[in-house]
């Protein structure tokens, strides 16, 4: 009985918002395609990051915090020879922070390890395995000059 009550309100319902001017239609109904309300930027894609020149060493993110570097030279061994596995760890707690460098012997192995390891599972965390930027060079320190200081002479 209940519900033969509400049938003839939600038919008033339906004729009520599709007689609605088409600009709260918009606003209300999720089966438009476009949103006039979303700001530009959000339509706007953002550039990819250049790719680093291939190498043997790689970047690797998305790593478990207990991921070790034992765990991650051997998840990559499966692709080729690898010379060097370290997990870069918090000094405190020792754990993990979630990143990692691998290095090949070779360019062929390096490029197998990519496409056998990005967007695959270790330890339960989804990783992704990428060319590893060289270091950019941090400005080297210039102490400067103290003479806009009086000398210190201690207690007079």
């Amino acid at each position: 009985m209940a519900m033969a009550m509400r049938l003839p309100a939600i038919s008033r319902a339906v004729t009520e918002v599709a007689s609605a001017p088409v600009g709260l239609r918009r606003l209300f109904c999720s089966n438009t395609s476009k949103f006039s309300f979303l700001s530009p930027q959000a339509e706007t894609q953002t550039p990819a990051r250049p790719q680093a020149d291939p190498s043997t060493n790689l970047f690797v993110s998305g790593l478990s915090k207990r991921t070790t570097s034992e765990g991650l030279r051997t998840a990559f061994a499966q692709f080729g020879e690898v010379a060097d596995a370290k997990v870069v760890t918090d000094r405190v707690s020792g754990y993990s922070k979630g990143f990692g460098f691998v290095r090949y012997t070779t360019l062929e192995d390096s490029a197998k390890g990519i496409a056998g390891m990005d967007g695959k599972f270790l330890d339960g965390w989804v990783i992704f395995a990428e060319y590893a930027r060289p270091r950019e060079q941090m400005p080297s320190y210039q102490p400067q000059s103290n003479m806009s200081r009086p000398p210190y002479y201690g207690n007079r």
